[in-house]
């Protein structure tokens, strides 16, 4: 088992930025894929983007490219999210998730942090 735990959440300005982490626990040696994905209050899931746990690979949706970055330290079993110019918008509850079972369906998951962008 895979346990996630996500921090770094809060309230932020709009044109702000924070950080959020995903720490990982338990059975680290078989991760191969970690996302991000955020959910707003009335909207469906939202994938945010991901990164191998071995490698250079990312990728992110259209709505946060430019903006956000995913960077993972393996020493500490952590990803983080790097949240810039952050638009009211971007308010939702982000979830880390890690190692895929199919298109964009994870095996586990994190309990979520609030990021809430004010203006």
């Amino acid at each position: 088992q895979v346990q996630l735990v996500e921090s770094g959440g809060g309230l932020v300005q709009a044109g702000g930025s924070t950080r959020l982490s995903c720490v990982a626990s338990g059975r680290t040696f078989s991760i191969y894929r970690v996302a991000w994905f955020r959910q707003a209050p009335g909207k469906e899931r939202e994938f945010v983007g991901d990164t191998v746990w071995s490698g250079d690979y990312t990728s992110y949706a259209d709505s946060v490219k430019g903006r956000f970055t995913i960077s993972r330290d393996n020493a500490k079993n952590t990803v983080y999210l790097q949240m810039n110019s952050l638009k009211l918008e971007d308010t939702a509850v982000y979830y880390c998730a890690a190692n895929p079972v199919s298109w964009r369906q994870y095996d586990y998951w994190g309990q979520g942090t609030q990021v809430t962008v004010s203006s």
